[in-house]
């Protein structure tokens, strides 16, 4: 039977599962049928995976079981999700949209894929796509074209997790993965009306995922709703002694304890908000504090006076990780190669016909500020003023809950309008980048629109604060 994925989430198509009102089978068929009718236009999807009905037919059986037995099966288990493209699938492509990695087969299953898969019977479409190797902020920089917004396909869809932002927003899947180094995830959430979640740094294995910048990456969910971005998180998260950098639940910071009753308190950098908004974007920002403060929150001005710096040291650290992680990209192990006339010769080539120009760019600059003479003035400098940021926030934290600001400057830019200017478009990172710089987690959540495109608002946590997130980002979109 033919079902609206545009009328379901991740919770009420478990409900209907649960009640035999449809089948996995019918919601991937559903899927694939939504793929087949917009995908060409929104690009949103790089391969649909051939197997998608088996998993639905094995998602069915498991639920059969689980029915006969009189249990109740994950809330995952038949749902259909999609997978950004730098997150290994095994036995699939994963080219992290890279020409360099065009032809290269997963050999292995990243933690996230054996939790949603293997753990919750979640039901893998395909991979999305996305700016190369992560890199941009409009997915722009994929070697295999844009992916157009759905709200109006002239616009981007945002970066670098666009592809999985897009699928969403079109009703093509109920739920996805991105990776969010400096706003990857929540920007696109922002452009396209879902939620973007980028967790706690540590909370979700990275490992299986193509590392960009290895002290900031994160994997997280993509959904329609603040519940369905639980869901998905919930079943990601945890410890795994395959990422020495995961941490176990028991040792994030402790959240100040509230009665239920009480209403978390909201703080705002306005100092930081004064220049640069668009209109609408700056319009929406009021309204959901209003909206707020009637639901009893408590909204107080903060001060961070290091967060000016914080686009700058992203965009020295970044490029740093980024020249030291694509090293191993040498068309000698795995992906594309060139031949030269020696190994040198084909090392250049192979790097030169792989990478696209901003993956180049990167890792020029960030073989720079690492080189002698430099990695003291930049590199280090950039570390330590990194800390400064992170300890303002830390101290905003001791009076406040919670910091709102708005997810990105606008809402979606034009096709085109930014690429020829990388300055530009590193300033859709300006209210992201710090919440890859501190650590701590913070989610975009759909608050209003500029005409016919959406506007997210960013809400960021103190290490751990999912919940709070999770409890402030439902307040938000029962307003919208």
């Amino acid at each position: 039977m033919p079902i609206n994925l545009k009328n379901l989430t991740i919770q009420t198509a478990h409900e209907g599962l649960k009640n035999g009102d449809f089948t996995a089978t019918d919601l991937a068929k559903s899927a694939l049928a939504e793929i087949e009718s917009k995908n060409k236009e929104l690009n949103a999807f790089l391969e649909v995976y051939d197997n998608v009905l088996v998993q639905a037919g094995f998602a069915d059986k498991a639920i059969a079981e689980a029915r006969k037995a009189g249990k109740d099966f994950p809330i995952l288990c038949g749902i259909p999700l999609a997978i950004k493209d730098n997150i290994l699938v095994k036995g699939q492509i994963a080219s992290s949209a890279s020409k360099i990695l065009e032809n290269y087969h997963a050999t292995y299953d990243a933690t996230v894929i054996k939790k949603l898969q293997v753990e919750n019977g979640a039901v893998l479409v395909g991979r999305t796509n996305m700016d190369e190797f992560a890199m941009g902020g409009s997915t722009e920089n994929s070697a295999f074209g844009p992916t157009r917004n759905p709200y109006d396909t002239a616009r981007v869809a945002g970066g670098s997790s666009g592809g999985s932002a897009a699928a969403i927003a079109a009703g093509m899947v109920l739920g996805a993965l991105g990776s969010d180094t400096g706003g990857s995830i929540r920007q696109p959430a922002s452009f396209c009306g879902v939620v973007g979640l980028k967790p706690t740094y540590g909370a979700v294995s990275r490992y299986g995922v193509m590392a960009m910048g290895s002290s900031l990456d994160q994997i997280g969910p993509f959904a329609k709703t603040i519940e369905d971005a639980q869901i998905i998180f919930d079943a990601i998260k945890g410890k795994d002694s395959l990422d020495s950098t995961t941490i176990d639940e028991t040792t994030y910071q402790k959240e100040k304890g509230k009665s239920k009753k009480e209403k978390l308190i909201i703080g705002v950098p306005w100092h930081f908000l004064k220049e640069g908004l668009h209109a609408d974007v700056k319009k929406v920002l009021d309204d959901t504090l209003k909206k707020l403060e009637k639901k009893g929150y408590e909204i107080r001005e903060i001060s961070l006076p290091n967060i000016s710096y914080s686009l700058a040291v992203y965009y020295v650290l970044m490029p740093a990780e980024v020249s030291s992680n694509m090293a191993r990209f040498d068309g000698v192990k795995y992906g594309l190669h060139v031949d030269g006339k020696d190994m040198i010769e084909d090392y250049f080539k192979t790097r030169a016909a792989g990478f696209g120009p901003e993956v180049r760019r990167r890792i020029l600059l960030g073989t720079y500020v690492l080189s002698s003479g430099y990695y003291d003035a930049y590199y280090y400098r950039a570390n330590a003023v990194r800390k400064l940021i992170t300890d303002d926030f830390k101290k905003a934290f001791e009076s406040v809950d919670l910091i709102l600001t708005p997810t990105a400057p606008s809402p979606a830019f034009k096709i085109g309008e930014k690429t020829n200017d990388p300055v530009a478009m590193y300033l859709e990172d300006i209210f992201t980048v710090t919440a890859n710089l501190t650590g701590m987690p913070a989610v975009s959540v759909p608050a209003g629109m500029s005409g016919n495109l959406p506007i997210g608002m960013q809400l960021t946590a103190p290490h751990g604060g999912e919940n709070s997130l999770f409890e402030a980002g439902k307040d938000i979109e029962k307003e919208v």
